[in-house]
């Protein structure tokens, strides 16, 4: 395969017609290639006079001898990777025992189930909320009428929390099964430039679809699952997973399946589950995590500070990725920033209040915004117990909702008034876009002093790197508290906590951070069951 670096763009021009000018410029006859394909796209708008597209283009070629000029490199096939590792005699014996069970449907959870049916084992899938077009309703209810389904909202249901999140697939980590997970999504439905973009997301709109065909196909393939199930108790023998047993949230019957494998994908936000499994001799920890508030700002202005007044190119709406270090040891940083999207209600507790950011594929929306978040660490607790930043977050969480009228309103305030502590009275250029409601407050009457003081000057900081973000308009909505799990439950090398047969999983169990991190951990779960973690 030849690669073709370094390619700088400045016009409007489709792909075929870049391939057909690369292909010109190397002196490679079109006769000569087999395939070619986008490997990476990014936006170089550092110098906002000359703002490029920047790609690397792979051409696979009858001949390589013929080109020795232009780079060479070997592709992985990361799926044959996997078969060469995977044991067959373990599949073997796994398929005349009792099936593997996961519980959670989320990114981890399905990508556990699809690598489980791809290998010829058929597991079962467990799930407190709805299938995703089910809980598209249940998330509608809540935004439009104010009636919370506590099993199936925005925290969970099929999908996990990420599919109500701009289905973002950046990550931090470089695992040669990100490629994997990418063209699953692809298979499924997702569009193409996933594939290459420098940061793909497929947009709620689409990522709903693509999670029903994933969960029809691994149906197809004898997968089960069990929707508005929900997972209360498991049994062991000799200090081996035994069973778990299970409760229907509709006919409030509750049932047991035997079991020696256990993939838990249960979500950072499954706070009642975490203290079943500590109550039950799981050993968990307390881990750092982060809390603050969703800042909005309209998206024309994020565009003009980002690509200037007029730039030639058509780009997309654009991002923003910023982090400012504190004398003070703490840090302020955005998260999952959502361009053209909306803030939007993701409680899953009663008289709690709980953000999150959402943009569909076009992120059309008039506002950007992103979570602004301060890390809390375990010695921030008295308490300490394990779950100690699971109370910390609920805590948080009760006060926004009284602060915010006691009636699921947001409290939320102007960038300006925030700074100046002082309660708002009025909305400026930036129109919030939280449902069902808001309210106007001061978000320092409920933010521990150490978060609010660093959001003030993470603020400040942001706005000499970012024109604009300290617009005295612009929203800050409150809170933002499920960033990541507090807890983590510890695993050998063999991804199993200190019961056998028990594989904690994904965010929730504080492995992953995003849809792709968990989707990775959920594959890599799977695999070492059937005998391929290396």
């Amino acid at each position: 395969m030849l690669r073709i670096s370094n390619i700088k763009v400045r016009e409007n021009i489709t792909d075929e017609k870049l391939v057909h000018q690369i292909l010109h410029k190397y002196h490679i006859k079109s006769s000569d290639i087999i395939h070619w394909n986008i490997s990476k796209k990014s936006i170089d708008a550092r110098k906002k006079t000359n703002i490029f597209f920047n790609y690397t283009i792979d051409i696979e070629v009858k001949d390589e001898s013929k080109y020795p000029n232009i780079h060479k490199i070997k592709l992985i096939d990361i799926d044959q990777n996997i078969k060469d590792k995977i044991n067959a005699n373990l599949i073997h014996s796994l398929k005349s025992e009792a099936p593997p069970i996961i519980v959670g449907a989320g990114p981890a959870g399905l990508f556990a189930a699809l690598t489980l049916v791809q290998n010829g084992i058929c597991p079962i899938i467990i799930e407190q909320g709805k299938t995703v077009e089910e809980r598209k309703k249940d998330v509608d209810n809540f935004l439009y009428n104010k009636k919370l389904n506590i099993a199936s909202n925005v925290q969970f249901g099929e999908g996990g929390a990420g599919t109500f999140s701009d289905g973002k697939l950046t990550t931090g980590i470089h695992n040669p099964l990100c490629q994997k997970v990418l063209k699953e999504f692809v298979n499924f439905g997702a569009p193409q430039e996933i594939l290459y973009l420098s940061k793909p997301h497929i947009g709620t709109d689409k990522l709903i679809d693509v999670i029903k065909n994933m969960r029809n196909y691994i149906l197809s393939k004898g997968g089960k699952f069990y929707f508005s199930t929900k997972f209360i108790n498991f049994t062991t023998v000799h200090h081996k997973i035994h069973s778990i047993l299970l409760k229907n949230l509709v006919t409030n019957d509750t049932f047991e399946i035997q079991t020696n494998k256990l993939i838990l994908a249960i979500g950072h936000s499954s706070r009642d589950t975490f203290e079943l499994l500590y109550n039950n001799g799981i050993t968990m920890e307390k881990k750092n995590f982060s809390v603050g508030v969703r800042i909005e700002h309209l998206q024309k202005d994020i565009n003009k500070a980002q690509y200037g007044e007029n730039p030639k190119l058509k780009l997309p709406p654009a991002e923003y990725k910023l982090a400012y270090h504190a004398p003070s040891g703490r840090s302020c940083y955005t998260f999952c920033m959502c361009p053209g999207g909306t803030v939007i209600a993701s409680s899953s507790e009663e008289n709690t209040i709980v953000t999150n950011g959402m943009s569909n594929y076009l992120r059309n929306g008039t506002n950007a915004n992103a979570a602004l978040l301060v890390n809390v660490m375990p010695d921030d607790f008295k308490d300490s117990s394990p779950l100690a930043g699971i109370y910390f977050q609920k805590d948080l969480e009760e006060k926004a909702f009284i602060l915010g009228g006691a009636n699921y309103h947001a409290p939320i305030q102007k960038v300006k008034d925030f700074l100046d502590n002082k309660k708002s009275s009025t909305i400026g250029s930036v129109i919030p876009s939280y449902l069902p409601g808001t309210t106007l407050s001061n978000l320092n009457d409920i933010l521990p002093l150490f978060v609010s003081s660093t959001l003030k000057e993470g603020i400040l900081y942001f706005d000499k790197k970012l024109s604009g973000f300290a617009n005295p308009d612009s929203i800050l909505t409150g809170v933002e508290t499920r960033s990541s799990s507090p807890v983590k439950i510890p695993r050998n090398h063999s991804l199993i906590s200190n019961i056998e047969g028990i594989y904690p999983c994904g965010e929730g169990a504080g492995y992953a951070g995003g849809i792709m991190s968990a989707a990775v951990d959920g594959i890599k779960c799977s695999l070492s069951i059937l005998g391929a973690n290396d």
